[in-house]
């Protein structure tokens, strides 16, 4: 690893474990927040929508694994969708975060580890996620070198459900990844996406005001500011 991608992923821990003192996140991402419950719904009704559109409702036979987990909240969903929690595993930067993760899901197993080099063989996993880990991270090798590990990892066939900012100006310790880098990130796989998500400034404003209305919102992908990804690797 270069000297320069150690910088990067030790700004991103630094970044993290900012925001874990600052307790703002905890009320910000909380289900009892009605504009992260809008978006969490929102999200998760795509989500449930691509699986289904590519045959994939049976999730307990799969082994699932996740790049940047935090405190497990995606994986919960995927439990809530059927998947084995024996077969579930996830990857974090952040101890304290894997604390919580297991503490949440006993029976899964987590790792502290750096995305760049997942503690796993080659070929190990039906379904890699990864949800706004990429748009965490600036350098660009490192980016490249935590896509291939994800392909590294997944079985012939085996999907990468992504799911990131295409856009985020507000927050300078993101960088929003469009299509045509995502494309060339993951090289010879097959690729579908879907722009979702009103964007979290604009949700801000009209979640608390009328739900219908961010509804309406959101269905004009002009307003949105995510890319829901179904990412299959060729064999």
């Amino acid at each position: 690893m270069t000297l320069e991608n150690q910088d990067d992923i030790q700004r991103l821990r630094a970044e993290y474990a900012r925001r874990e003192e600052d307790g703002i996140s905890a009320i910000k991402y909380s289900r009892f927040n009605p504009v992260q419950l809008f978006l969490l719904q929102s999200r998760e009704r795509a989500l449930l929508q691509l699986l289904r559109k590519h045959n994939i409702t049976d999730l307990g036979n799969l082994s699932i694994c996740e790049i940047g987990c935090g405190r497990g909240g995606v994986l919960q969903e995927f439990l809530t969708f059927g998947a084995d929690p024996q077969k579930i595993f996830g990857i974090d930067l952040l101890y304290p975060r894997l604390t919580e993760a297991e503490s949440r899901l006993p029976l899964s197993c987590f790792a502290c580890a750096d995305g760049q080099m997942l503690p796993f063989p080659s070929h190990s996993f039906d379904l890699m996620l990864q949800f706004t880990a990429f748009s965490s991270i600036l350098s660009p090798e490192v980016k490249q070198a935590m896509a291939e590990e994800i392909l590294r990892v997944l079985q012939p066939q085996g999907i990468l459900v992504w799911y990131d900012f295409w856009l985020n100006p507000t927050n300078p310790q993101t960088k929003g990844i469009p299509p045509k880098e995502i494309a060339a990130l993951f090289p010879q796989c097959v690729l579908e996406f879907h722009k979702i998500t009103l964007a979290p400034p604009l949700a801000r404003r009209v979640v608390p005001f009328s739900w219908p209305l961010a509804m309406m919102l959101e269905s004009i992908k002009l307003f949105n500011s995510h890319y829901l990804v179904f990412i299959q690797k060729e064999s």
